[in-house]
């Protein structure tokens, strides 16, 4: 099967295209909106599990999903970290939103230098990306719905959520740059791997989430 058309790609694709079916019902002036587009954002944040899960089982990793998958991924964060702080416009709100969008941003320019330059190496933040993206999707589903639900504080529990995925996006990010400072100082002969013991990074396939 030619690996556009396998089924983690399809679910890949499958996130970009809700996107924008996303800012539709986010901006829909009814109260069911909200609740539609919490629901949209939650399937985008499971199909992001899912395609990845899926293409180590059934063994269809391929170029085109390596590349897609963290640009879906991206695009989806970005989108809806922009529309939460455009709803409500406040400096604590959009303090740790433009930290996750800038890391994502400096880490997306330096992997492409690096594979300019040869450093091709994946480097992968495991423990961290994991708990890092929890953080993330959940505080934005959180902060998506808003309305206090069973007496739990949604929006307050979301944006303390928010503060915990930024603080690990920013330390994920200093041991990026730390593994990949030899190549960016210049040393032809140093090696990511040697980096990597020190910091607990480890050579992988797959990109940092």
């Amino acid at each position: 099967m030619n690996s556009l058309y396998n089924l983690p790609n399809l679910l890949t694709l499958s996130r970009i295209v809700l996107i924008p079916v996303f800012v539709l019902f986010f901006y829909l002036p009814f109260d069911w909106g909200t609740l539609v587009a919490t629901i949209v954002f939650v399937l985008a944040a499971v199909t992001d599990w899912l395609d990845g899960f899926l293409a180590r089982r059934l063994q269809q990793t391929s170029a085109l999903g390596a590349f897609l998958d963290p640009v879906a991924d991206k695009l989806m964060v970005a989108v809806a970290l922009v529309l939460i702080v455009q709803a409500d416009p406040q400096f604590w709100l959009a303090l740790p939103a433009v930290v996750i969008i800038g890391r994502e941003i400096t880490i997306s320019a330096l992997r492409e230098w690096m594979a300019e330059v040869g450093a091709r190496a994946q480097v992968a933040v495991s423990q961290i990306g994991k708990v890092k993206t929890a953080a993330q999707m959940t505080a934005i589903t959180l902060l998506i719905y808003r309305d206090e639900l069973w007496g739990i504080p949604v929006y307050t529990v979301g944006l303390v959520l928010l503060y915990i995925a930024a603080v690990l996006t920013f330390w994920s990010m200093i041991i990026y740059l730390r593994a990949a400072w030899p190549q960016l100082r210049g040393d032809a002969d140093a090696k990511l791997s040697d980096k990597s013991d020190e910091t607990g990074l480890t050579h992988s396939s797959e990109s940092i989430k």
